[in-house]
């Protein structure tokens, strides 16, 4: 499985289906690089609320997804194994996930504003990120809703719809932005705030139109969703848990350090928590590739354990891992080439242009640790292997990544830099360990 015919044919059918997840998971990304010029063109005191607030929310929809990321290996191994009447009554279960995730997430982000009082965001932050908490939980059922289908959609092979969906959502986020950011069509002026409900907004929007395309999709009509739905069947929702939770944990693990530094950006000034929310959101945007051939990758490698070949999903696992570190060599001199222009497209702040010059240097420096390590957890996500995965993030992110980062960034005098080195050391950790592990499952005795 390894002469340069099948390395072609694998590359075609990858880019297939990971060319429109990486196309959907940019454009959802740049909602929130819209979300982050127009705050940024308000204030640098509106961009640190949305960045604060950001830091909060993101761990907890980050994990949600991610145990509904389960569905794509579970139904693609399904498909190899051509079981079609059991990928009908997963795919249902993914309606009382949804209600099982939506209500307590909505609840914990009204009610954790808290934790920015313990960790000492700057007193004038608060208010604002605080205010965004409220306005973005409206939208969590509907996003939520909105990601476990398309996840299932992905594990069928059918990625496109969730591309044009998410294309669409950006005029709805930039004109909902402009209306209730900057106070116009005769709508309050409500800055940062505004952007949180905009983004409740356009989470709405995408779920309706994805929910109707799903009733009208001829080829799910096989799968009986809607015709069949009756209550939960916990031995679809077992087997979705089993996988997904493990991976909910190690995402969110990731997710929460680099919160976590964000939030000890606010305790350092303003200046410093609105040039780390710039640079992680250029670094989040050239995450996006890596990320979206990686749930391509696990579609693949669930395909081939259907299939019934160890060989064929290590040489799809190993081959997803090499062009998403690939894609990730060409981010990084990008990166390392036009740091200056990128910065002032966010912000006209010569002090927070200068300081988001230097993080952007550092961005370009793990890129190819961060492609590393997510396209080996894809993989392993292919062969259902989540628990060891969780534990190897837990010690790449918070035994390695975050005291390094603490210690240089709060303790010694390096600053922001000092954290985003904990950054690095993280996930180059993590991109080791996930990688030797899928070596040696997969590894033909």
């Amino acid at each position: 499985m390894s002469s340069l015919a099948d390395i072609k044919k694998e590359t075609r059918k990858l880019l297939a289906l990971g060319g429109p997840i990486v196309a959907t998971q940019l454009l959802g990304i740049g909602l929130n690089l819209t979300d982050t010029i127009m705050a940024g063109n308000l204030s640098a005191l509106d961009l640190a609320g949305v960045a604060i607030g950001n830091s909060l929310y993101l761990p907890l929809t980050i994990f949600c997804f991610s145990v509904m990321h389960a569905i794509t290996p579970i139904v693609g191994e399904h498909l190899g194994a051509r079981r079609f009447f059991e990928i009908g009554k997963s795919a249902r279960q993914l309606f009382w996930l949804v209600m099982m995730l939506s209500v307590p997430t909505f609840f914990i982000v009204r009610n954790i504003s808290f934790l920015m009082g313990v960790i000492g965001v700057t007193p004038e932050i608060i208010p604002l990120a605080d205010g965004y908490l409220d306005a973005v939980s409206w939208g969590a059922p509907f996003i939520f809703l909105f990601a476990g289908f398309r996840n299932f959609g992905e594990g069928l092979g059918v990625s496109r719809p969730a591309m044009y969906i998410t294309a669409s959502s950006i005029f709805i986020n930039i004109l909902a932005n402009y209306a209730l950011m900057y106070g116009k069509f005769g709508f309050p002026a409500l800055g940062a705030i505004g952007t949180g409900y905009a983004t409740s907004i356009v989470h709405l929007y995408v779920a309706v139109v994805f929910f109707f395309f799903l009733k009208g999709f001829k080829p799910f009509k096989r799968f009986h969703i809607f015709s069949r739905t009756k209550g939960p069947e916990w031995k679809y929702i077992k087997e979705i848990l089993n996988v997904g939770i493990p991976n909910g944990i190690s995402s969110s693990l990731e997710v929460f350090l680099f919160a976590s530094v964000s939030l000890l950006m606010g305790r350092l000034s303003t200046e410093a928590a609105a040039s780390h929310q710039i640079a992680i959101n250029v670094a989040a945007t050239m995450f996006m590739i890596p990320v979206g051939l990686s749930m391509a990758i696990s579609q693949r490698v669930g395909f081939s354990i259907g299939q019934g070949s160890m060989e064929l999903a290590r040489f799809r696992g190993f081959h997803g891992i090499a062009i998403g570190t690939l894609c990730m060599m060409l981010t990084a001199i990008f990166l390392f080439s036009f740091p200056e222009l990128i910065a002032s497209i966010y912000t006209s702040d010569a002090e927070v242009i200068g300081l988001t010059i230097s993080l952007i240097f550092m961005a370009a420096i793990f890129q190819i640790s961060d492609g590393l390590q997510v396209t080996a957890f894809a993989a392993l996500r292919g062969l259902k292997d989540t628990r060891m995965p969780m534990l190897y993030n837990f010690i790449s992110y918070w035994l390695i990544g975050f005291p390094v980062g603490y210690y240089l960034g709060i303790v010694s005098p390096m600053g922001p830099k000092g954290l985003w080195v904990g950054l690095i050391a993280g996930l180059t950790a993590a991109a080791v360990f996930h990688n030797l592990r899928f070596h040696r499952l997969t590894k033909i005795k």
